[in-house]
């Protein structure tokens, strides 16, 4: 689904007549174009008074609610295989899919990504295979696909690490020319809530402030930082803090994916024409556990999680769609069988995947070779070598 340019109006011929500030719980600087019930808003103005609206065929918005179906799906399956022992670990995406999809399909082709290891919604946006993370949890590579042609670079394990490569790259696309025009560039981090108290996502603010980068930091503000809540990470909202480092924040409801796809499309396009960094700090909820390492059951109530199912970024979808006549039974159901055979079919590859022999691990240290490495893969060749059967 390719979104272009659609303006800053909603075209309106099915959005509920309302506009101005909308949030759930009565947060004003929270920019949302679509309530849990899903009620259309047809604009909202921020506290800096940007409007933000977003202006969409019928066809895209049932591809948004097909990128959303799909995505749980695939996430789902992953998580399975793990829990079945054929995965080392998984980190779920279960309730961000929104933020994901709706930041992932504000992109332009040109803008470059730096993903956590938790932004399998965001990589399905930019065409890349599914299967290709999971042959890094999987253990036998890791990830393999090529950031260039993607323009999404790979998973980063290190926590806030990417933020630092993200603020060097647009770094050097200001200094190659390559902003200050409708086609320029601009660059998009992500990190969780936790990675607030990182020194390296606070140095990418400060970089990233003094020499005014075209990029977008987009905090998916999940609530937890494992198992950390988030009164532990910031006495104040997390959008607030980018006014300490020279350039402006903004909260979105990070289960609306329409407000999310017209946040980020505005502080891309702001970036790309020379106006500096935006932080957007995406209001979310982590559903599941912060991996599959995790038990949430041991630091959160039920209660809670029961709050935020009635938040659920698809379910609004579908009943947008629905009270609109945008989509049917008969659609529904045909993307429920789509998601279902992705999924399918990503396991049967994930489960055909052979394992690597151990000398791999040596291949591509360097992109020309290097004697030392030569030298380590041959002394663990005759180490192998050494047992029995040497098969192993």
């Amino acid at each position: 689904m390719a979104k272009g340019d659609r303006g800053t109006t909603v075209r309106g011929r099915r959005a509920a007549p309302r506009s101005g500030q909308a949030a759930a719980g009565g947060d004003p600087a929270l920019v949302q174009l679509l309530t849990p019930e899903g009620e259309r808003i047809e604009s909202v103005t921020g506290p800096d008074g940007t409007t933000y609206s977003v202006d969409f065929t019928d066809e895209e918005y049932r591809g948004l609610y097909r990128d959303l179906v799909v995505v749980r799906k695939l996430d789902a399956e992953a998580t399975a295989l793990q829990r079945q022992g054929e995965l080392g670990i998984w980190a779920s995406l279960l309730g961000q899919e929104a933020a994901q999809v709706g930041s992932g399909r504000a992109l332009r082709p040109q803008d470059m990504a730096f993903p956590t290891y938790r932004e399998h919604g965001v990589l399905y946006c930019r065409g890349i295979d599914p299967i290709m993370p999971l042959g890094l949890f999987r253990g036998v590579d890791q990830g393999g696909w090529d950031p260039n042609e993607f323009k999404f670079n790979m998973y980063t394990i290190v926590i806030g690490a990417q933020t630092l490569h993200a603020t060097g790259y647009a770094m050097g696309i200001t200094m190659d020319g390559k902003t200050g025009t409708d086609d320029g560039e601009a660059v998009i981090a992500y990190f969780g809530d936790g990675a607030t108290s990182q020194g390296d996502v606070n140095e990418a603010f400060v970089w990233s402030g003094v020499f005014n980068s075209p990029i977008v930091f987009f905090c998916q503000n999940n609530q937890y930082a494992i198992s950390e809540p988030l009164e532990r990470q910031t006495r104040i909202p997390l959008y607030r803090r980018a006014a300490g480092f020279g350039f402006p924040g903004i909260r979105v409801d990070g289960n609306d994916v329409l407000a999310t796809y017209a946040v980020t499309r505005t502080a891309l396009d702001n970036a790309r024409h020379g106006q500096g960094p935006t932080l957007i700090e995406a209001f979310t909820y982590r559903m599941g556990a912060h991996t599959t390492t995790d038990d949430p059951t041991r630091y959160r109530i039920a209660s809670e999680v029961e709050a935020w199912q009635a938040k659920d970024p698809i379910a609004r979808v579908k009943a947008f769609l629905t009270k609109q006549q945008i989509a049917d039974e008969t659609f529904f159901a045909e993307v429920d069988e789509e998601a279902k055979r992705e999924s399918l079919h990503l396991r049967e590859r994930v489960l055909a995947m052979p394992d690597p022999p151990p000398s791999t691990i040596f291949d591509h240290v360097y992109a020309h070779g290097s004697p030392l490495v030569d030298a380590q893969r041959d002394e663990l060749a005759r180490y192998l070598d050494s047992f029995e059967g040497s098969k192993h």
